[in-house]
């Protein structure tokens, strides 16, 4: 049984109309032939758990290659479309880990490494009852495979309500500099890519909770670092990644096509949700549940 958060749905019967979720056949989106998310127990289940939990282990990254059906993916770019405009875009230079400038520091230091940003996130109040997106965050059987895959007992929704469930748009120009995730667990659904660049590249098990591994941090800022991988993920793609511990960016996009990518988000305490500075960077604004809940946190890591 998963232990889940007992909030209620943020956005459900307020935003995108009135439609019950369990109206929404997610099963229909889904390649069940090719992964058995309903057949917990079966032969073919823990044979693509097991191959999930081998990808992870190497290197805190795994992917559903064609998770969505290539006819519905029309579908999913079309519900993008309509909420791309209000998306929180921003323009800004940020370090790996969204924190100010520390003049204490070497110049050289990963906290004062400064970087371009240019991108937008639609907050998570923007997915109501007709969102598919919201539907397939809610549907038992998709965080039940994504925790077993983990291997965790302790696997929550994000109970932030505005960023359990959200969408990445990348226009022309923008990217994601490196950084690391605020929750322990992404799973992100690629939606439409732009026509070049969007790439993910990322850095695995560069920090553990009790080690910031700066000095590690530093040679993937300079460039230095053999361990950083590329990622080229397909639309209707699904990947699980550990981003708290690897440094991770999106290379510049280029072309007039948008880039969306969903993003669900689930962590390994309850309550949890993003610091406002984080929060209000991300999404221009803070809810109170952000104050109040400000500093709970799984780890000591710097945000």
């Amino acid at each position: 049984m998963i232990p889940w958060d007992p909030r209620p749905v943020a956005g459900v019967g307020e935003i995108g109309g009135t439609k019950p979720l369990t109206q929404i056949d997610v099963r229909r989106v889904l390649d069940l032939d090719r992964y058995p998310f309903e057949e917990a127990g079966s032969h073919a289940y823990r044979r693509l758990v097991a191959e999930l939990r081998d990808e992870l282990r190497e290197d805190g990254c795994a992917v559903l290659p064609g998770l969505i059906r290539s006819e519905c993916l029309g579908a999913l770019v079309a519900e993008s479309d309509r909420v791309a405009a209000r998306g929180h875009r921003s323009f800004s230079r940020t370090n790996a880990y969204f924190t100010q400038d520390d003049p204490n520091l070497p110049a050289s230091h990963p906290l004062r490494r400064f970087y371009e940003r240019s991108n937008a996130f639609v907050p998570a109040d923007n997915f109501g009852a007709d969102s598919f997106l919201r539907a397939l965050y809610e549907w038992p059987c998709f965080p039940a495979l994504i925790r077993d895959a983990l291997g965790e007992e302790r696997f929550y929704r994000y109970a932030d309500p505005l960023a359990d469930v959200i969408v990445n748009v990348t226009e022309e120009g923008g990217g994601f500099p490196w950084h690391f995730d605020t929750n322990n667990y992404t799973v992100t659904l690629a939606i439409q890519n732009g026509a070049e660049g969007g790439d993910f590249e990322y850095c695995p098990n560069l920090r553990t909770p009790s080690d910031e591994n700066y000095a590690g941090v530093e040679a993937v800022l300079d460039g230095k670092s053999p361990h950083v991988k590329t990622l080229h993920l397909a639309p209707g793609d699904l990947q699980i990644f550990k981003g708290r511990y690897a440094l991770h960016r999106v290379t510049p996009v280029a072309g007039a096509r948008k880039r969306y990518v969903a993003i669900f988000s689930f962590v390994e305490e309850p309550g949890m949700v993003g610091s406002p500075e984080r929060t209000r960077q991300l999404y221009g604004r803070v809810l109170p549940i952000h104050l109040r809940r400000a500093g709970q946190r799984a780890d000591a890591l710097i945000d």
